[in-house]
């Protein structure tokens, strides 16, 4: 399994699992599971979810599919930044850890920037974590300049990582947040690598996975897994998908291949607004 390594010294899996959309429709729920537990049977160890998912319906799921392995996750979750406060963060995780039937979050990040100011949010961090809540705080859909103002904030503490919408059709960040996040040690995690499975239908991606005997999943999946410092959280709702995910753990590209997907996926030639989905 590769690795990324966090701010403090420990080492996550870099491909594990999202749940976005997962938990909605109680007639899937059951494959949705089986989907989960295939990952962590495979390795895929890290599984991020959110209070927004669903209205907590895809942290109910995750919580089914960890229920007598949580030792052996890393488990994500996000707080909406309405809730983000004093009082209105305790309470949210506390809902988030009952819904997930865990004592602790291994992460839980700052879903998008909000009104509520970032002193209250970091106390309410840092008080979960004094708790035993929460092991480690971070952000998602955070610029290079919020970081900054995050950082200023903390006095320097680094939030776990910063969770971006990031693949290959979506490769603004690389102008500057990818390097920014880079040279201050903070790691990425990249939602939606596969475009909701809009990627798989590229033309483009499909002839150059089919001459490489892969399939635009794992194509796509084993470009992102080539970027130092980048947890990949692909959603899967099957156990083939899965399974089909994890074998771009064992796949490396050479130069050309990559080479060639610039072509049909350019690196941004600009400063580009963060996306997000």
């Amino acid at each position: 399994m590769k690795t990324v390594t966090l701010p403090g010294g420990e080492a996550v899996p870099a491909l594990g699992m999202g749940s976005w959309m997962m938990g909605e429709v109680r007639a899937n729920r059951a494959r949705e599971l089986a989907a989960l537990q295939a990952g962590l049977d495979a390795g895929l160890s890290l599984i991020d979810t959110a209070e927004m998912y669903g209205d907590g319906e895809s942290e109910r799921l995750v919580g089914e599919a960890i229920r007598g392995r949580r030792d052996g996750v890393f488990l994500v979750s996000k707080v909406y930044p309405f809730n983000a406060g004093h009082r209105s963060m305790i309470s949210a995780c506390e809902a988030s850890l009952k819904r997930l039937g865990t004592d602790r979050l291994d992460a839980y990040l700052l879903h998008w920037p909000g009104s509520i100011a970032l002193d209250e949010t970091l106390e309410a961090f840092e008080r979960l974590q004094r708790e035993g809540k929460i092991r480690y705080w971070g952000l998602s859909n955070f610029t290079a300049l919020g970081i900054d103002d995050v950082l200023k904030a903390s006095h320097g503490k680094l939030p776990v990582c910063n969770q971006v919408l990031y693949n290959l059709g979506r490769r603004g960040i690389e102008w500057d947040l990818q390097p920014w996040c880079r040279a201050h040690g903070i790691p990425l995690m990249a939602y939606s690598p596969l475009e909701q499975s809009r990627l798989l239908h590229d033309p483009g991606l499909g002839r150059i996975a089919a001459s490489l005997n892969l399939t635009p999943a794992q194509l796509a999946l084993a470009w992102l897994l080539g970027n130092d410092q980048c947890i990949i959280i692909p959603k899967a709702s099957s156990p083939p998908r899965v399974l089909e995910n994890a074998a771009a753990l064992s796949l490396e590209l050479d130069a050309a291949t990559r080479a060639a997907l610039d072509i049909f996926f350019p690196p941004p030639a600009a400063a580009t607004p963060l996306e997000m989905l």
